[in-house]
């Protein structure tokens, strides 16, 4: 394996989680998602993620592969003193390596249980046996300790499953070692966040732009119900000189879809974010009424620092009755109109915009579905209505099927008709 040019082709990590809860869906895997993170900002691409179950022949193939094809593989899992907890003692069978006691390691474990009151049995005592000729890392946040293994070339890395065990060991040893070991060149990654254009509208859009890019630049497109996130990524490059460049290309697409572009991912942009913003820059207050997005939309808003600026509250009117009581609905809309309607959204705007006096309200009134929905509103329908200075105005639109992301979506259009409405405030 010639790892000088795996490594100028930016195919160098895998990473591998052990256990049956992730296959079952019983745990996340957000482990593999933070060693890609913390990888990368060494110049370490992930380009491999596998879970596999507790079982040795599992274990045996995925290293085998991962040991065949990249300089460096970080294993996760596997670790703990039970008998279900196997991936030690096989990858001593798979570096032909008996498992030895260390002596370093069993004293710290009898230390650290002793301190907490735990009696030092069998079970502990194993988690002390490790491979003969590994490296031993040392976890000072449990007693399942870290293994290097070094061979042709090629680090892979052993690691507890628990997650803020796992990140202590990244922090202070393995990713010293993975620098100590490998000539690293930067990663550069960068992420705006659009919204109004859908994917296909996006790409046709900026596509001259896109086309202008340099070559050594990657662009990818990251859609979901807050819109499209747009991320540039360089490779093997100067890291300032490349983040400059970044920056730049991103300032002209600014001016390609000025009304979309939100704004970096790492600055927190956001819709809700600019909403917040133009409210306090013009001194302007906010109110929202909610039927379908049942608080989705005012909880965007309540997640930020300082919402007490400008949200003065909000009401979540799930019955008609709440809709008449509190928001000053008319009965005779609801009955000629029904709840999702043009006339009911624009009641329960004027409505809350009253209730509390703000300057500014926004509601929303639908059918998220799964069930509810008619040939005339079929589910996904949903009315927004905003009521501002001098003005009222309601929007309809259809979404589709799926509850959960009805609800995003819906609380992402009404965020955007504020956005639209407060204008350059």
């Amino acid at each position: 394996m010639n790892l000088e040019n795996i490594t100028k082709q930016g195919y160098p990590a895998a990473v591998i989680t052990i256990g049956d809860e992730i296959l079952i869906g019983q745990i996340v895997d957000t482990n593999s998602a933070w060693i890609g993170r913390e990888l990368g900002k060494i110049g370490i691409p992930v380009t491999r993620i596998v879970s596999i179950a507790d079982n040795r022949q599992a274990i045996l193939d995925a290293v085998g592969e991962a040991v065949r094809q990249y300089p460096v593989t970080i294993i996760t899992g596997g670790l703990g003193p039970t008998k279900d907890d196997i991936t030690k003692k096989t990858l001593a069978e798979y570096f032909s390596m008996p498992l030895v006691r260390d002596e370093r390691v069993y004293a710290y474990l009898k230390e650290m249980l002793r301190e907490r009151g735990i009696a030092f049995n069998e079970l502990n005592e194993s988690q002390a046996l490790v491979p003969q000729g590994c490296q031993v890392l040392h976890n000072a946040n449990g007693t399942a300790p870290g293994m290097m293994f070094e061979t042709g070339g090629h680090l892979l890395f052993s690691l507890p499953g628990v997650p803020f065990e796992m990140q202590g060991l990244m922090k202070d040893e393995v990713i010293p070692a993975i620098k100590r070991t490998f000539t690293l060149h930067d990663i550069v990654h960068r992420t705006v966040i659009t919204y109004g254009l859908p994917e296909s509208e996006l790409a046709e859009a900026i596509a001259e732009w896109e086309n202008g890019l340099p070559a050594s630049f990657s662009l990818a497109y990251l859609p979901n119900p807050k819109g499209v996130r747009l991320r540039l990524s360089a490779y093997n490059i100067s890291g300032q000189d490349t983040e400059q460049k970044i920056s730049e290309a991103f300032e002209a697409l600014k001016k390609v879809i000025p009304q979309a572009f939100l704004g970096y991912e790492d600055a927190g942009a956001s819709l809700e974010r600019q909403v917040a913003e133009r409210l306090t820059r013009a001194g302007k207050t906010l109110a929202v009424a909610e039927s379908c997005t049942g608080g989705a939309v005012s909880g965007r808003f309540t997640l930020l620092p300082g919402a007490s600026a400008y949200l003065l509250g909000a009401v979540v009117a799930y019955s008609n009755e709440v809709k008449m009581k509190i928001l000053g609905v008319s009965r005779e809309s609801l009955e000629k109109y029904g709840a999702v309607s043009e006339a009911v959204a624009l009641e329960m705007a004027e409505g809350v915009r009253k209730l509390t006096g703000a300057d500014y309200a926004v509601a929303t009134t639908g059918i998220a579905g799964p069930d509810g929905g008619s040939p005339e509103k079929p589910v996904g329908t949903v009315w927004f209505a905003v009521a501002a200075p001098g003005k009222s105005y309601a929007v309809k639109k259809n979404f589709g099927h799926l509850r959960e992301q009805n609800i995003a979506r819906a609380s992402s259009f009404a965020i955007n008709l504020l956005r639209e409405s407060l204008g350059d405030a």
